[in-house]
């Protein structure tokens, strides 16, 4: 059931695999959700497919910059080659909010090779364009967008979260426990380009051992370790 205590979640690329299958993790879990899109009409679409789906109507859609100004949270699914201009378009929107950006550097079509950018992590330079207004997080790099959308699936996956900004790190794990996976604090943002390497890693495993969703679990940390807090929010109008 949705609260008004849960933040409201844009979602800008929503109409991708990724972007899809973690609002739909997210809208199940009772967070208002907001699809964003270059292409707002498909966005509507596929909010009001969710909804239907689901049988809730708290998904909203429209543009990215909509998306941008009406949640608390932002979670960036675009490609790599689209990261700086979609972030761009919606800076001014992000002023005072938490960004989670799960762009990896990926570059087709050798997409099972790492080639991390010529200053590393591809978020935090991210976090340097935008500046101290945005609190910049990396997150869900590794989770692959497979069985998203299938609920009664355990998805056998981690997540490290990883922003200079800690509190913002404890929000974005929250989100990450409500999808249904266990996130890790993996430090400072400049220990994203940890994750964002994984990522080919993970898709030469898939591609050598023929599965669809090869992921990463943390181990040695007993759950007694962690502690997540409840949320804060708004639901949709």
């Amino acid at each position: 059931m949705i609260t008004d205590r849960l933040p409201r979640i844009g979602i800008l690329g929503g109409t991708g695999k990724e972007g899809g299958g973690l609002a739909f993790r997210w809208a199940h879990a009772g967070y208002s959700v907001f699809l964003g899109s270059r292409l707002p009409e498909k966005a509507i679409n596929a909010a009001a497919a969710m909804n239907k789906e689901l049988g809730i109507s708290s998904v909203c859609g429209g543009s990215n910059p909509e998306a941008a100004m009406a949640a608390q949270i932002v979670v960036l699914t675009v490609p790599y080659a689209a990261q700086k201009s979609t972030l761009l378009e919606v800076q001014a929107a992000l002023k005072g909010k938490i960004l989670v950006d799960v762009t990896v550097p990926l570059v087709p079509p050798k997409v099972n090779r790492v080639q991390l950018p010529e200053n590393g992590s591809a978020v935090e330079a991210m976090q340097k364009i935008l500046g101290a207004d945005v609190r910049v997080v990396s997150a869900f790099q590794n989770v692959s967008a497979h069985h998203l959308k299938d609920m009664e699936r355990v998805t056998e996956c981690d997540v490290l979260v990883c922003s200079d900004d800690p509190a913002a790190s404890d929000e974005v794990i929250k989100l990450v426990y409500a999808t249904g996976l266990r996130g890790w604090n993996g430090g400072v943002l400049a220990n994203s380009v940890v994750a964002e390497g994984l990522t080919s890693v993970l898709i030469a495993l898939n591609q050598r051992y023929k599965v669809p969703s090869a992921g990463i679990r943390i181990t040695g940390i007993p759950d007694s370790k962690v502690n997540i807090r409840e949320g804060y929010g708004w639901s949709c109008p």
